[in-house]
C-alpha cells in the first residue's frame, strides 16, 4: 500500500472494505454515494469513513458527494489491486488447511504461493494445489517462489523462532495467527488476529447487550 502520510491501522484496515463495498456500488450502476449511503451499506459510521477519506485529501465534494468510480480506481490503486502479492503460509494445521483450500479466492492480488510443514517431506508434497515443504527449506522456497508476506499458523512455542527466520529473510509483512506477540524491527509490518480474543470480546458483548 503506498501511503505518503501516517494512516492509522484501524484505518488501513477498513480500505479493503471501502473496496469491496464500492465495487458493489458500481456495479448495481450507482454513479456517486454519499457517506451516509455508504456507511448504511457497511455499518460504518459516516463520521468514521469521511475521517478516514481525510486521510487522502479531497475525495469527494460538499453537496455532491462521492464519485464512485473515481473512488473505485482511487482504493484500486492505493492498494496495489494491479500488482499480485505472493504468500508464505507457515503452519498447515487446522487453520492452515482451511487457508490453503480458501487461498483469498476474492482477492486477486493475493495468493498463498508455497507453504511450511513440520510434516511435510523435504522434498515437498501438495495440498490444495499449493507446494508445502518442511520448515528446513524455509529460507531457499520462500525466496523460489517469490514471496513476500508470511501468514504465521504455527505453534506458540515456534512463532518467534519462525518469525526470526522471516526477518532474516527480509519478508515484508506477517499475518499473524498465534497469540504470541511478535518481536520484528521496524521493516516488517505485523497484524495480529488472536481468534480466542476476539470470541471472548463477542462474549462479552452479546453477555452485557441491553444492561
Amino acid at each position: 500500500m503506498k501511503q505518503e502520510v501516517k494512516i492509522p491501522q484501524a484505518t488501513t484496515k477498513r480500505l479493503p472494505l471501502y473496496y469491496r463495498f464500492l465495487k458493489n456500488f458500481a456495479t448495481e450502476g450507482k454513479k456517486r454515494i454519499s457517506s451516509q449511503e455508504l456507511s448504511d451499506a457497511m455499518k460504518i459510521d459516516s463520521a468514521t469513513i469521511r475521517r478516514d477519506f481525510s486521510y487522502f485529501g479531497a475525495l469527494g465534494k460538499k453537496g455532491y458527494g462521492y464519485d464512485v468510480q473515481y473512488l473505485l480506481e482511487f482504493f484500486r490503486q492505493t492498494l496495489d489491486q494491479d500488482e499480485a502479492m505472493n504468500v508464505a503460509l507457515i503452519g498447515v494445521g487446522n487453520l492452515g488447511n482451511g487457508l490453503l483450500k480458501y487461498n483469498f479466492q476474492k482477492n486477486h492480488n493475493t495468493r498463498i504461493v508455497v507453504a511450511f510443514d513440520t510434516k511435510a517431506p523435504l522434498e515437498g508434497t501438495t495440498i490444495s494445489d499449493i507446494p508445502v515443504f518442511h520448515p528446513d527449506r524455509l529460507e531457499e522456497m520462500y525466496e523460489e517462489f517469490g514471496a513476500e508476506l508470511a501468514i504465521l499458523t504455527v505453534s506458540s512455542r515456534s512463532a518467534q523462532m519462525m518469525t526470526d527466520r522471516l526477518v532474516k529473510i527480509n519478508a515484508k509483512g506477517i499475518l499473524n495467527f498465534t497469540p504470541v506477540r511478535l518481536s520484528v524491527p521496524d521493516t516488517i509490518k505485523v497484524m495480529n488476529i488472536d481468534l480466542s480474543v476476539e470470541l471472548q470480546a463477542l462474549t462479552y458483548l452479546v453477555r452485557n447487550s441491553g444492561k
